[in-house]
Formats: C-alpha cells, structure tokens, sequence
C-alpha cells in the first residue's frame, strides 16, 4: 500500500473517531456504540501492523473468466411452471396452480 493510501487510512480512521466520540456523547457507553470504539481500535492495529510489514504485492491478476449462459427468447414449457408462483414478480395475470 503505498504512503498516500495509509495517509488517507489514518485520516478516515481520525474522522471515525471523531463520529464514535459524538456518539459516545449522545449515546454514553452503551454496548453498540463500545463495540464500534474496539472495532476501531482493532482497525488502528491492523492498520499498524500492515505498515509496518506488509505483505509482498499481488502482482495484476487476469480476471477470471465467466461462463457465458445463453437463454433462448423463445417461448418456453409452460408446464415446467405448474404449481410454481409469481410472488414478488409483481404481476398475477394469470394463476400458475391448477
């Protein structure tokens, strides 16, 4: 990771302190927003600890290749669709159970 990007790590991590803190105001110590303040600090750590050895770089990896699925516009079986329902397609034009 290159100095910018832990520059700009650490600035995020500062403006999340920042909002914890308001809501710890508001809020107190109640379990939510505790969970968020060690969630953060964990966040610190690993920050910490990438920078100061980091991993060797991946070097650019192809994108894996997708399986390309042809479906067909022509009309299907409608019997492979007995008994199944259109809920949440958003139309009940006609009933599919018989």
């Amino acid at each position: 990771m290159a100095t910018a990007e832990f520059n700009e790590l650490r600035q995020t991590i500062g403006q999340l302190r920042q909002c914890i803190g308001s809501l710890r105001s508001q809020y107190g110590d109640v379990r939510p927003v505790t969970r968020l303040a060690n969630d953060l600090d964990r966040l610190d750590i690993d920050v910490a600890d990438l920078e100061e050895s980091p991993p060797p770089k991946i070097a650019g990896r192809p994108a894996p290749q997708r399986e390309v699925i042809y479906v067909p516009d022509s009309k299907s079986d409608e019997s492979a669709w007995m008994g199944a329902q259109d809920e949440g397609l958003g139309f009940h034009s006609r009933e599919r159970t018989k």
